[in-house]
């Protein structure tokens, strides 16, 4: 049975940890950590649990994780891991961080967008992009993953297969993208309270979003050449989900029985992904409350355009249930094992 922790368990993020993790057969929650003036009964925090995990809340304590646990989740704010990962790797322990602190691997890249030096350079070499339908087989076999952003998840799975194809302008990818208002976490701002959201729509940072390097990075691996995509977060008002539409030029004419192709062929073993049939887009309702990725397409072949809608659950594979699904490739554990 693998101990595991979660240090962040008051945020969405570790809350959905915790609801994942407790009916997971092979795992035991061993330790909880958040910023709190004393340790806390985790079902004084979060009455939903009540009867179903006897276990406190107390502040983060290096030492005590990993005296308590194999693995450690961190749903910790970005710039804050780097200060833990080095103790807990050198302590022999498994550690799934969900903030970006170890997901850009230039260093330069990561001060310009989060405005830190990074203090851990060794382990972020070492580090694995946790996105299993890219690198599954370096999970296997990794210690530290930097879990993927909610954002970069569903832009990265849009626009992967036909970018692999070589069907498609490296430059210029338009990215359109939506979330729910827990991926702004739990704040206190103006911007994210009730009567400034509710029956509002509105755009932030267009183009300069701190996502939009690690969307930029992943999809320049994958590629021949530098790509550099254009991308337009909103806010929607609703609590949770990613709509993302991503506008692809292609670079022959494509129909979309055989864009559908593409997307299907990429796929078809990936368990947590699924791709509309042909005339067929996914909506929000389809995918909040697991971890899919649901992908649809509209293909106008005159003037050589896809458009991929691919849509998330902000909080699951957008965040919590693909740090379990990364769990379950680290761990030998079956990948959907606790996942819906």
């Amino acid at each position: 049975m693998l101990r595991v922790g979660v240090a962040g368990a008051r945020g969405y993020t570790g809350e959905e940890l915790v609801k994942i993790l407790i009916k997971h057969p092979e795992v035991r929650l061993t330790y909880l950590a958040a910023t709190l003036e004393k340790a806390t009964a985790f079902d004084e925090l979060f009455p939903k649990f009540r009867g179903r995990l006897d276990l406190k809340c107390e502040n983060f304590s290096v030492d005590k994780a990993a005296e308590k646990c194999d693995l450690l989740f961190l749903a910790l704010p970005h710039t804050v891991s780097m200060d833990f990962v080095p103790k807990l790797i050198k302590k022999g322990k498994k550690v799934i961080d969900l903030s970006a602190d170890y997901r850009l691997k230039n260093f330069g890249i990561y001060k310009q967008w989060y405005h830190k030096a990074h203090k851990d350079k060794k382990n972020l070499k070492s580090s694995v992009y946790g996105l299993p339908e890219l690198y599954r087989q370096k999970i296997k076999k990794a210690s530290l993953i930097a879990n993927p952003g909610c954002y970069p998840t569903a832009a990265i799975l849009g626009a992967l297969p036909i970018l692999i194809a070589g069907l498609c302008e490296k430059d210029g990818l338009i990215i359109d993208a939506k979330s729910g208002v827990s991926g702004a976490g739990k704040k206190v701002a103006l911007g994210y309270i009730y009567p400034e959201v509710n029956e509002n729509f509105k755009g932030y940072k267009f183009n300069v979003h701190q996502h939009s390097p690690e969307i930029n990075q992943e999809l320049s691996k994958v590629s021949s050449s530098r790509v550099n995509v254009v991308f337009c977060p909103h806010l929607l008002p609703v609590n949770r989900g990613i709509f993302e539409t991503i506008y692809v030029r292609l670079n022959k004419a494509l129909d979309l029985a055989k864009a559908v192709d593409i997307y299907k062929k990429f796929y078809k073993d990936e368990p947590f992904v699924r791709v509309k049939n042909a005339g067929v887009l996914p909506e929000l309702k389809d995918v909040v409350g697991t971890n899919f990725c649901d992908i649809g397409l509209v293909c106008d072949k005159d003037r050589k355009l896809l458009i991929v809608i691919s849509v998330i659950d902000n909080l699951l594979k957008g965040a919590s249930g693909q740090a379990v699904q990364n769990m379950n490739i680290m761990c030998g554990f079956g990948e959907r094992t606790a996942l819906l």
